[in-house]
């Protein structure tokens, strides 16, 4: 139907037709793809990615093998990064210093008040006054 040896269309000619309906592709150079599930990581090293984007809807198109892993065990310290997000880190030192400063006390104090205030400077210190 599409002409004999079974090759289908060139690539040259599928990119032209692409264009025309108004389709970008783009390849990613990708190092390391991360897919999470509840249950297991997917991690593809090396794999090929392709961005298809067709009047601003995204598509992503990732070949290769994955290996299975623990789920949020992949991809290095963003994982405990993520699952720390409500900890001390959260709270910028600067921040603790100055409702320390401003409330006149100790910066542990400050800290508390801050992330019983998810992080409001005003709220803090007026809970500290």
């Amino acid at each position: 139907m599409f002409g004999g040896g079974g090759g289908g269309l060139n690539p040259r000619k599928m990119q032209q037709m692409m264009e025309q309906m108004g389709i970008d592709v783009e390849d990613i150079d990708a190092e390391e793809v991360i897919i999470r599930t509840n249950e297991y990581d997917l991690v593809f090293d090396g794999a090929e990615v392709t961005k298809m984007d067709a009047r601003g809807q995204e598509t992503y198109q990732v070949i290769g093998s994955p290996e299975k892993v623990e789920a949020g065990s992949a991809g290095g310290s963003s994982g405990s990064a993520d699952a720390g997000s409500d900890a001390e880190p959260s709270i910028p030192d600067d921040d603790v210093e100055l409702v320390a400063t401003q409330a006149g006390v100790g910066e542990d104090e400050a800290r508390e008040a801050l992330e019983n205030n998810d992080g409001d400077l005003a709220a803090a210190v007026a809970s500290l006054e």
